[in-house]
């Protein structure tokens, strides 16, 4: 009896080592909830393009936008915990994907294995060429004379782009109205159009249509200014207190991911991250990277910032109205 428990335990023990020592033998599938063209898709494709390299093999990314980026994840927490269908995911996994999303079935903490953070940046807030106002003290001042008459993009109702702009609006005292839309290329072309006031965007979806004379930034959205982009105030020179708002991305697996593929992804995104040409390319999109110390102090950050978004989507009123 003894020696058939100890021969079963060694051949599972030689399965993981040899699974560990082969992985990945064939392409990866890497999940972004954001259609092609923002925030997430350049971190995803930079990144995902030298690590396929590292590894070895292809790491493809598949664009699921749709419902605040629940469907994506959704996909992700239900495929099998072996390596081959990863997340590139953010905040909203915990808790206020499911305070807006009925459709949202899984747990933040229980559904994802946290491997690593990928990259942070500020976000800008941007307004039509036409807005009146040249400062954000003076969005504020027209805000107040206009309760809920000024507007704002967003790439959908409960992620980073809305909660932001709520975030905003609470910390400033004054009402906006919020305009969601399906993904980040939509949300800014919507004010580039004129017909949305502001957007608080990613990077990569802002500055083309600044540089093409489309958009005016006014700000970042972190409480200093941000070397990334030197020529915009923070919001404290801007008058706004106790506001700091940056948007990160890190990789997840499915719950129960084994720990010599965490241990694999881990060591490869930390050497690409390292890595003075995929920094540059990130800083050219506006983000920075930033590799987490471990998998376990990515899990501990990132349930903390996932905390405090839930109370943020609370604040602003929102709740599960979508399907």
């Amino acid at each position: 009896m003894f020696k058939k428990a100890l021969t079963a335990v060694l051949a599972v023990v030689a399965g993981t080592v040899a699974f560990a020592e082969t992985y990945p033998s064939r392409p990866i599938t890497l999940v972004v909830g954001f259609p092609a063209g923002g925030g997430a898709d350049a971190v995803a494709r930079i990144v995902g393009e030298r690590l396929s390299r590292l590894l070895s093999q292809a790491v493809v990314v598949d664009n699921r936008p749709g419902a605040g980026t629940t469907l994506a994840s959704e996909l992700v927490s239900r495929a099998q915990p072996d390596g081959y269908t990863l997340l590139l995911g953010t905040a909203n996994l915990y808790g206020s994907d499911q305070l807006l999303y009925k459709s949202a079935r899984y747990d933040g903490v229980k559904s994802f294995t946290p491997i690593t953070r990928w990259s942070n940046s500020p976000m800008l807030l941007a307004v039509k060429k036409d807005f009146p106002e040249k400062s954000v003290k003076g969005l504020m001042e027209q805000a107040r004379k206009n309760p809920g008459k000024l507007t704002y993009s967003s790439s959908g109702a409960g992620v980073v782009t809305h909660l932001a702009g709520a975030a905003f609006a609470h910390a400033a005292g004054i009402d906006m109205l919020h305009v969601p839309y399906k993904g980040g290329a939509p949300s800014i072309q919507a004010v580039a159009a004129g017909d949305v006031d502001m957007t608080f965007g990613t990077p990569p979806s802002v500055m083309p249509m600044v540089l093409a004379g489309k958009l005016r930034p006014l700000a970042v959205t972190t409480a200093e200014r941000s070397p990334l982009f030197p020529d915009l105030p923070g919001m404290n020179e801007s008058g706004i207190k106790d506001y700091d708002f940056s948007l990160w991305f890190g990789l997840y697996g499915p719950a129960k991911l084994p720990p010599e593929v965490i241990k694999k992804l881990f060591d490869a995104s930390a050497q690409v991250l390292r890595d003075p040409e995929v920094k540059a390319r990130l800083e050219k999109q506006g983000n920075a990277a930033w590799p987490s110390v471990s998998p376990e102090e990515f899990k501990d950050w990132a349930i903390s910032d996932g905390a405090r978004h839930k109370a943020i989507t609370q604040r602003s009123g929102a709740g599960a109205d979508n399907k």
